[in-house]
């Protein structure tokens, strides 16, 4: 049907029908690797092998979440480094 190779074809949202015998989903295809990577979101790429989630600790996320309470704007983005060595 169309000339592409598999690694541009997304395919999800499938549906199974009542009774069986019939599914129906939701496919993209792109014209290139790179326009898929940068349209398709992260949970899809990471299905296709094309995106790796950093793993922290759930301690870690949250100690993190906790240190954030404690600042106020801005300086939320700053609180990821942990403590500063002494000097």
């Amino acid at each position: 049907m169309y000339k592409t190779t598999p690694d541009v074809i997304f395919v999800f949202g499938f549906r199974t029908h009542f009774g069986g015998g019939k599914t129906t989903g939701f496919g993209m295809i792109y014209d290139s690797l790179d326009y898929a990577k940068k349209n398709e979101p992260k949970h899809r790429l990471a299905r296709h092998g094309l995106y790796e989630k950093k793993k922290t600790s759930r301690k870690q996320r949250k100690e993190r979440k906790n240190r954030m309470k404690k600042v106020r704007g801005t300086a939320k983005a700053n609180v990821g480094a942990g403590k500063k060595p002494k000097e």
